[in-house]
């Protein structure tokens, strides 16, 4: 599968809120590092409990991608995600930097985010 093909199984695994698809994007031994100060998630299974537990209370979920910047099997980009937790608005917009293996899986994610607990649209020329 290409970068972008990922990416779009991705973003259809998180508004559909399916830790089991999200976690076949992902090789056995994959790195999961979802905030640069805590310990990875190490492995398959801790992705998928890791998603059933992030996503379980969110809802109206709208993920969209910039132009990923792709050098080797390694891919850069930014994302923005308006969406419901606990039934409040919050706008999220990170960025992914992804390690990816020959057979199209991840083998390693980074991301940063912001947060803000109101619905944001992106400012002009984002993703660019």
């Amino acid at each position: 599968m290409t970068h972008d093909e990922w990416l779009e199984r991705y973003r259809r695994a998180w508004v559909e809120r399916d830790a089991e698809t999200a976690a076949t994007l992902f090789a056995e031994d994959a790195i999961y590092r979802e905030q640069p100060f805590q310990e990875p998630l190490i492995g398959r299974e801790a992705i998928r409990r890791y998603w059933h537990d992030v996503t379980r209370p969110q809802s109206a979920i709208e993920l969209r991608y910039g132009t990923p910047i792709a050098v080797g099997r390694r891919v850069a980009v930014e994302w923005w995600a308006n969406l419901l937790n606990n039934g409040s608005p919050v706008t999220l917009a990170g960025e992914f930097l992804l390690t990816f293996a020959d057979n199209g899986q991840c083998r390693e994610l980074r991301e940063y985010w912001a947060v803000t607990t109101s619905r944001v649209q992106p400012p002009d020329g984002w993703g660019a």
